[in-house]
């Protein structure tokens, strides 16, 4: 059998066919350096459509050009604006092109880009979970060359595992989808594998669907769940086991979950996933105003959700909130609906924003299903809605998230950091109100009293990732009395921007009081970093000092957001 190669439309032929010609000497890889240059900018450019089509353009043009690095380079660039704009249904053609180029001239990839280029592929293939937008016929062709590159006994093995169980699971495929969940579970899977610190929150997810309540419990509660360092933990475990608790009997321990992984979810972009789960336990565990709270307060986002599963899902659980609402006598409750595009803003009535949020969801399990040829998602979302709650409502613990800081400016900074030192002194009790010689220790406790995820490194330093920054805190000084914080913007900006960069950073600096502004130069890019340093030779109480590494995080996320808002 002969075929043509994608790229020079010549006729290929399988290895060993008898007859197959010689290979002829391939030309070196050409660079046009005008393209070389256009990508470096498009890569600069702010993140928005502009950027992307502008790397979609850029693609198209090396594609013309015979430039097959810059192809791949800009692909690249443009899967990885595909993921930070929660876009995953785009990943399918992009990705096939660079697996193509990489058959064809496998000497395009360096030894850190085959294994990303099997991770991308992994996410392509994911992409059917969340959106009807992706065939699946072209996700099974991509899935099956995954497995032909893996092999059946490779490292990858469980990873082609996985995805085979949770698409048979996504189709209403549960007997296959079990099948393949044994030949997944309690194992880890090679650079395609996806992160492993969440694979027991996937896991159990699907279990639960099933209503396997107690092995959903269980998969949470393995050592191994806790043993692997992942920045979406524990939260992603606390939110999969919130409705298996409950139906196992511990609801204190679910409200528990409850309270603490929302703190987190709230705010987060990519948690909106998670947050069915947290209305579906308000529901069934019988917060009914508190799921009412949940949903108003989240029901902008549906407007701009990460796919359309997770939509599909938080409609339905917002429609359970309202009809039980409804049914204890709150359906004239109104709950603000924004603005958006070219809709104004109103306030809904329960009532009907239950009918809302239930037409929200028919239409896209329609979707999911006309692509899928079953019923599957529709049966799932009624049999949602027809759940009721499963037993008394136990009291939720106190939410003692710290508020948002308000504009920033200097004064306003230093306004609201001593109010906040002075609340905190009024409401601690003795033992935070307590001086002590300020320690690691101290540190990570108000880290975790916050519910944040970070790690300490070799030399002491406490590092956590907050949206688009990474702050370190450590201990300065000749005696380590002095509380230093130095925040990171994940964006970085080219050498050729330095005096912007310092613009930027003097007028940082002048308006502001936090953090200290300044570019570090790594020769060919710029790191924008903040520091704040707090001087305590004389002690911090506990509750001091979580009002110091507030300031230091909210306004670390603030300086971050200003530098990825730059042109």
């Amino acid at each position: 059998m002969t075929g043509r190669d994608e790229f020079t439309g010549s006729r290929t032929f399988p290895a060993g066919e008898p007859g197959t010609p010689a290979p002829a000497p391939r030309p070196p890889v050409h660079r046009d350096p005008a393209l070389v240059g256009a990508l470096a900018d498009a890569r600069d450019l702010a993140d928005g459509p502009d950027r992307l089509l502008a790397l979609e353009r850029l693609a198209e043009r090396a594609d013309a050009a015979g430039d097959l690095r810059s192809a791949l380079d800009a692909r690249f660039a443009l899967i990885e604006a595909y993921l930070l704009h929660g876009e995953r249904w785009r990943l399918v053609e992009p990705v096939r092109r660079c697996r193509a180029a990489a058959d064809y001239r496998p000497e395009l990839l360096t030894d850190d880009e085959g294994p990303l280029l099997l991770r991308l592929q992994r996410y392509a293939v994911e992409a059917l979970l969340g959106t009807p937008r992706v065939g699946l016929d072209q996700t099974r062709s991509l899935l099956d060359d995954l497995a032909h590159r893996v092999g059946a006994d490779g490292p990858d093995a469980p990873t082609v595992a996985e995805l085979r169980c949770r698409i048979a699971d996504h189709l209403g495929d549960e007997p296959t989808a079990r099948h393949w969940f044994q030949r997944w579970a309690g194992t880890l899977g090679g650079p395609s594998g996806g992160c492993p610190g969440c694979a027991p929150a996937r896991r159990a997810e699907l279990l639960a669907g099933w209503g396997e309540w107690r092995a959903a419990v269980t998969e949470l509660r393995e050592p191994a769940a806790a043993a692997v360092d992942c920045t979406d933990q524990p939260e992603r475990g606390l939110v999969a086991g919130l409705l298996p608790e409950l139906r196992t009997g511990e609801p204190e321990r679910a409200a528990a979950a409850h309270v603490r992984a929302y703190r987190r979810h709230r705010r987060e972009r990519a948690a909106f996933p998670h947050l069915a789960a947290h209305l579906r336990y308000c529901a069934l565990g019988g917060h009914v105003e508190r799921g009412l709270s949940v949903l108003a307060e989240q029901l902008p986002r549906l407007d701009r959700p990460t796919d359309d599963l997770a939509a599909m899902e938080f409609a339905a659980a917002g429609a359970l909130v309202c009809a039980l609402a409804v049914e204890a006598g709150l359906g004239l409750r109104t709950v603000p609906r924004p603005a958006y595009g070219g809709r104004p803003a109103t306030d809904l009535d329960v009532a009907t924003l239950g009918a809302l949020l239930l037409a929200i969801a028919n239409e896209l399990a329609g979707s999911f299903d006309a692509r899928n040829g079953t019923g599957h998602h529709s049966g799932r979302m009624a049999a949602w809605l027809a759940e009721r709650p499963l037993a008394a409502p136990v009291p939720l613990p106190p939410d003692d998230e710290p508020h948002d800081d308000g504009p920033d400016t200097a004064e306003h900074d230093a306004a609201e950091h001593a109010t906040a030192e002075q609340d905190a002194a009024e409401h601690a009790s003795d033992d935070e109100r307590e001086l002590a010689t300020l320690t690691i220790e101290m540190i990570t406790a108000a880290l975790d009293r916050r519910g944040d995820r970070y790690v300490v490194d070799e030399g002491a330093t406490v590092v956590g990732r907050w949206g688009a920054v990474t702050i370190q805190f450590r201990r300065a000084g000749e005696r380590g009395e002095v509380l230093h914080a130095r925040a990171m913007a994940a964006r970085r900006l080219p050498a050729t921007r330095r005096a912007e960069a310092y613009a930027f950073c003097n007028a940082w600096n002048h308006d502001r009081l936090l953090p200290k502004a300044y570019a570090h130069d790594l020769g060919e890019e710029l790191v924008l970093a903040g520091d704040v340093a707090t001087d305590l030779a004389h002690g911090v109480a506990p509750a001091q000092l979580t009002v110091l590494v507030d300031a230091a995080i909210a306004t670390g996320v603030a300086y971050a957001e200003a530098v990825a808002a730059l042109p």
